[in-house]
């Protein structure tokens, strides 16, 4: 609740809320007024890095999260909060304090747009500690990325008891899923290492599948030890049942 304004007492009222300056000052009783303090702070924690110039199926994996994160900003903005964000790749590329109204959410959809990442690797945990330090006051923060860096837990929890946390995981299906298509040269996007691989050997595709699976068992691990809700969406993927599943689990819950 938030002090709003002074009126004269009036039969019935708690007596509690007597402002006694004003009662003093005007030699009659005077309330303070409160109202709901609706206004929240909702922060986007963007991943920049090269890993998401990735997609099979419609769109990149950063067009994806482009959307999504234009969508949760204008909800944002709906509902009169301030909104701010965070690009990381594996340093913090920018930061927009959050701030409202209407010009301030097209900056943060031109910079959505047109956004170039100085670096190419990934470090979720120096994002998380950056909104940590940076962000005083309790917010909503959504963390949008392929969760495919190394552990980044230890910053999870903290950002996550300070702050109210979500993520939205951004992955598309051929990062599970090796086709058979013969001999191919893959291209490590944030190291730029290249590897011949031959797609025809069910070995190779077996172990490809076995490690996407390690990756996908230890990012659930983390999040669930954490306590962090995730939706999971897929290129090429209606995002809104993802999301409206996610915030009805935590609705439930509350």
């Amino acid at each position: 609740m938030a002090f709003s304004e002074v009126r004269e007492y009036q039969y019935g009222d708690d007596v509690r809320n007597i402002d006694w300056n004003v009662t003093a000052r005007f030699n009659k009783p005077f309330i303070k007024i409160f109202e709901e303090e609706r206004e929240m702070t909702v922060m986007l924690l963007i991943d920049v890095s090269a890993s998401h110039e990735f997609g099979t199926i419609q769109s990149f994996k950063k067009d994806v999260i482009t959307e999504i994160s234009a969508v949760l900003s204008f909800s944002a903005i709906k509902n009169n909060d301030k909104v701010g964000v965070i690009f990381f790749s594996d340093k913090i590329e920018k930061f927009i304090p959050p701030k409202k109204g209407s010009s301030h959410i097209l900056r943060i959809i031109r910079e959505l747009v047109d956004f170039k990442a100085t670096s190419k690797g990934t470090d979720i945990g120096e994002a998380l500690k950056f909104l940590t330090n940076a962000i005083k006051k309790r917010c909503t923060a959504f963390v949008l990325s392929d969760f495919r860096s190394p552990s980044f837990i230890d910053a999870l929890k903290i950002a996550n008891n300070k702050h109210d946390l979500m993520a939205v995981r951004v992955t598309d299906k051929r990062e599970n899923q090796m086709p058979n298509v013969g001999l191919i040269q893959l291209k490590d996007a944030e190291t730029g290492e290249m590897k011949w691989i031959d797609t025809s050997s069910n070995a190779v595709r077996r172990y490809y599948a076995e490690a996407a699976e390690k990756l996908e068992r230890k990012t659930k691990e983390n999040f669930k030890k954490s306590g962090v809700d995730m939706a999971e969406v897929n290129t090429g993927q209606d995002y809104v049942k993802p999301l409206i599943a996610m915030f009805k689990k935590r609705e439930a819950r509350a």
